[in-house]
Parts: structure tokens; sequence; C-alpha cells
């Protein structure tokens, strides 16, 4: 997780507590808020299957889905969730709400989405636009050094509505 410019930003705006709910509502009212006025998909979403867990791939490339809610901390490994939408096809656009319990040395995102961070630098909204195909949408992030141990959360949401919330902990190996 890197955002470069955060440091400063948090620097300049110090630390307060915020939740989850405050930053959606916080990222709705911002300038990188989505142009039309909500993120309402024409299409019912039914979630058939929520899931949560990390990516191994194999030593010839295979890339394996493991649900789990324990993610090591090893820089590099590969975690998120994978929903399974019932019938669904086409775009969808949706919002994830990362929480921490305190802020990593650094913010990151790959592919220039709208990224809002809570002041206290402990609450990531991100939006995106996918393409929904066999049903299933996706998110992974990568474990980065600096980031912090302990319970994290995501909640998903489509429209206005929460289609899925992991409660997840990124472990550090025992010293034996």
């Amino acid at each position: 997780m890197k955002i470069w410019a955060t440091t400063l930003f948090l620097a300049f705006f110090g630390f307060f507590p915020v939740k989850a709910t405050e930053v959606v509502i916080a990222y709705e009212g911002t300038s990188a808020a989505i142009k039309s006025k909500a993120i309402i998909s024409k299409k019912p979403i039914i979630v058939k299957k929520a899931e949560f867990g990390i990516l191994r791939k194999d030593k010839n490339g295979k890339t394996t889905f493991i649900p789990t809610t324990k993610v090591p901390y090893q820089e590099g490994k590969v975690y998120g969730w994978r929903i399974q939408l019932q019938g669904y096809e086409g775009e969808l656009t949706w919002l994830e709400v990362l929480t921490l319990p305190k802020p990593p040395l650094t913010w990151g995102t790959d592919n220039g989405e709208d990224f809002f961070l809570s002041p206290d630098g402990t609450v990531a909204v991100i939006k995106r636009t996918a393409l929904v195909k066999k049903g299933v949408v996706n998110n992974f992030w990568t474990v980065s050094s600096g980031d912090p141990a302990g319970l994290h959360v995501m909640e998903i949401y489509a429209g206005k509505r929460r289609i899925a919330t992991f409660k997840f902990e990124v472990v550090r190996p025992s010293n034996r």
C-alpha cells in the first residue's frame, strides 16, 4: 500500500479518529467523487458468494485463490476479495473501504482509480468501474514493508448498498 504524498498530507493534517462511514460520505463529497450523481447500477445486484483470501502462484505461474482470514506479513503477498454476482454481466462501479489498525508508512494504488484517504491515514476508499465477466468482480492488494499487522476490515459497496464485509488479520511470523 503506497501513496507517496501521504506522509506530507498526514503530517499537515494530523491524525484524527475517523469511522469508515464518515470516509465514504467525505469521499462522495470530494471533487474526486463520482461524476454522475450516484454509483447506481441499473441491473439488480445479487451476491451469490463473497470470499476473502490470498493468491498463491505455483512454480508454473498458475495462480490459485486460497480463502482465509489470515494474511501472512510477507512483502509481496497478495490478498483480497472476489464476489460472485448472480446473473450479472457488464460494467459495475464499486467502492471499497479498507480500514487498517494504524496507518502504513505509505499508501498506493496501481490503477489510477479514484482514491481517498482519511486524515488519520487508517482508512482508504477506492472507486472502480470493472467489467464483470461470468458474474465475478474482485480486487487485490499487496503487502508492503511498513504495512501494519493486526485486524483489517474491507467493506465493498455497489450502488449505495454494502454487498460484502471482510474482516481479516495480517499476521507477523512467530519468532521461534
